[in-house]
């Protein structure tokens, strides 16, 4: 499909998919401080206040990303940035009941040039793609550079240079765009038709009148 498979002593690229990345799940109101007189349950601006680093207790979960820092930067910067790959029905919510090859042409086609958070990836199993999945721009993972360089044993593989220019400009066009809520010149009538497709919207006050 649209990837190449660089072998483990090949430089760390943008367009790279790893897989079992640590992923940290962290709550700022309900950490675990690692005390030497046991654990106790803080919030972060407890931990904030004391102004020196301290030990918390974070769960981590492997997850699949593939690396967005540019390739002058991922050869020397300290850190690489990743975004996590998620399956696709997931992170789109158009595709729930999406079955037909046509409307699967439409979705990842017309939509795909609307929706600037989401980068389609193609089913590959040599990679671990078993299924059509997404880049989430929303997800992002730092990992120092030098331990990601120790672990290119955990990349699968790697955008072609056709697909990598496209992912180029759509992390350009997520982190250029001008962030506004699209539903709020809608009416009640047409905002109501809004919230059956996403429950979680909001009205403005202007709406609620």
């Amino acid at each position: 499909m649209i990837y190449t498979y660089p072998g483990v002593t090949d430089p760390i690229r943008q367009g790279d998919i790893f897989v079992s990345l640590p992923r940290v799940d962290l709550s700022l109101t309900q950490m675990v401080l690692a005390d030497p007189e046991g654990e106790q349950l803080v919030k972060w601006e407890d931990v904030a206040s004391l102004r020196e680093p301290v030990n918390i207790i974070v769960p981590v979960r492997p997850v699949m990303a593939i690396v967005a820092t540019q390739d002058c930067d991922a050869s020397r910067s300290r850190d690489i940035t990743l975004c996590e790959i998620r399956p696709f029905r997931e992170v789109e919510r158009k595709s729930k009941d999406t079955k037909s090859p046509k409307s699967w042409k439409n979705l990842l086609t017309q939509h795909a040039r609307i929706n600037q958070k989401w980068f389609y990836l193609p089913p590959d199993e040599r990679i671990g793609l078993n299924d059509k999945m997404a880049v989430d721009f929303l997800v992002t993972l730092r990992v120092p550079r030098e331990d990601l360089e120790g672990l290119t044993s955990l990349r699968r593989g790697r955008l072609n240079d056709r697909a990598d220019e496209h992912f180029r400009e759509r992390i350009g066009e997520f982190f250029r765009r001008y962030p506004y809520d699209e539903w709020y010149a809608l009416d009640q009538d047409e905002l109501g038709e809004y919230q059956k497709e996403y429950p979680d919207t909001t009205p403005f006050p202007w709406q609620k009148i």
